[in-house]
């Protein structure tokens, strides 16, 4: 893999960028204090925007790393202010896989935000850091973030049973997955992604 680290990516509604500090309040307001956003996700509810400040303090650090990869998502019409987040959560450099995790406000959701995001994200991984796959899992109670993985050119591969943890508890996850080749398919047929 070629790692770029945290570069700014535009689509025609967003721009995916790195977060700075001054990122706090919005992260706070638009996603982060929200328990129903946080529901199944493996960090809990920010209680405060001081908390949500040390998470950005930490993440600012970690940029100056070349394999680190966080984005706040804007969408332009809105302006600067995030209005979520997508990254990478794991990574594997022996098998040249990346996993990607999201969350979103839930103004926000049902836009066809967070598929426009992720699939610019398969195009750069793909493209330009050459990956070989990339792959992203949700927990069966939480259908809606399955979607967003099909909507971006991700395929079913299986449910792992009992083989995660979120602020649920243990639980079911469902795998879904795309690898180079298919990526490649999808861009000789004209199809592409998302």
């Amino acid at each position: 893999m070629k790692h770029l680290g945290t570069v700014v990516i535009e689509t025609e509604r967003l721009v995916l960028r790195p977060f700075t500090i001054n990122d706090a309040e919005k992260m706070y307001e638009n996603w982060a204090s929200d328990d129903e956003v946080t529901k199944y996700l493996t960090w809990p509810t920010h209680e405060n925007v001081e908390g949500t400040k040390g998470i950005l303090e930490t993440w600012i650090e970690k940029y100056k790393e070349s394999d680190f990869y966080l984005w706040a998502i804007t969408l332009k019409e809105y302006g600067d202010d995030p209005i979520g987040s997508i990254s990478v959560v794991r990574q594997e450099d022996d098998v040249e896989m990346v996993c990607i995790g999201y969350c979103l406000g839930k103004k926000w959701w049902q836009q066809g935000i967070m598929p426009e995001a992720f699939s610019e994200l398969i195009r750069f991984f793909f493209e330009e850091v050459k990956v070989n796959r990339i792959e992203s899992w949700f927990d069966t109670r939480n259908p809606a973030s399955g979607r967003v993985m099909e909507k971006s050119g991700l395929k079913y591969e299986g449910i792992m049973r009992e083989a995660d943890w979120n602020n649920q508890g243990r639980c079911d996850m469902v795998v879904y997955a795309i690898l180079a080749r298919d990526y490649k398919d999808l861009k000789t047929l004209g199809l592409g992604v998302g």
